[in-house]
């Protein structure tokens, strides 16, 4: 594999890809956490997805381990599974790849194509979770707050989403210091969702494919 793209992309952007056998060293040290489907991974300089791809494979396998044999349950845990990693990417081009690769993993494990609703509603989640913006300034291409849908899965084909700002995430967990200004607020205070969404299902996920969510 080529680590570089180009002698100009790195002198402007520091961008160099990380091998693969560093990649799976580097999760081995979290390897639990790995192959827990619901565990939620973000890598702010995702590159066209090294990380992330190895990350998804992981819980694949724990997906077939658990659910292997209903195709019901394997559809809709394959789809949390991706819902639970998130990327940012200065990139355009990057950041594109990056998310086809990942579609690429889960159609290739589900042998299904764009014709499946679970594919488009992957697809549609891709777009959320997988940003094209400025990791260190917390805001998108377009200079908005970097939001992120944190995704869980209620059982019976239904999934529940709730939105929440990146900055207000990381700037949290500064106000539970001891003696800080904010020190007295709760978790339920704090962690407060821009947005919650009535629960969904593969189809209505499916349905948004393509949709702007601009605010």
């Amino acid at each position: 594999m080529n680590l570089v793209k180009s002698k100009q992309r790195v002198a402007d952007h520091g961008e160099v890809f990380t091998p693969e056998w560093m990649v799976e060293a580097m999760l081995d040290l979290v390897k639990g956490e790995t192959e827990r489907i619901d565990s939620r991974f973000l890598e702010p300089a995702c590159g066209s997805g090294n990380f992330l791809v190895a990350v998804l494979r992981r819980k694949l396998a724990a997906v077939d381990l658990k659910y292997g044999k209903s195709d019901f349950e394997k559809r809709h845990y394959t789809l949390l599974a991706l819902m639970c990693t998130y990327g940012i990417e200065l990139l355009a081009d990057n950041i594109a790849e990056c998310r086809a690769n990942m579609l690429e993993v889960l159609a290739d494990y589900l042998k299904i194509d764009a014709s499946d609703d679970l594919y488009r509603a992957a697809s549609y989640v891709l777009s959320q979770n997988l940003v094209h913006g400025d990791a260190l300034k917390m805001r998108t291409i377009d200079d908005r707050p970097i939001t992120f849908a944190e995704w869980g899965y209620l059982g019976k084909g239904k999934f529940q989403r709730r939105d929440f700002r990146l900055d207000l995430l990381t700037q949290a967990s500064a106000y539970s210091a001891e003696g800080d200004l904010f020190a007295s607020l709760g978790k339920h205070d704090i962690f407060m969702p821009t947005k919650t969404y009535q629960p969904m299902t593969v189809s209505e996920l499916a349905a948004l494919e393509g949709i702007s969510e601009k605010p």
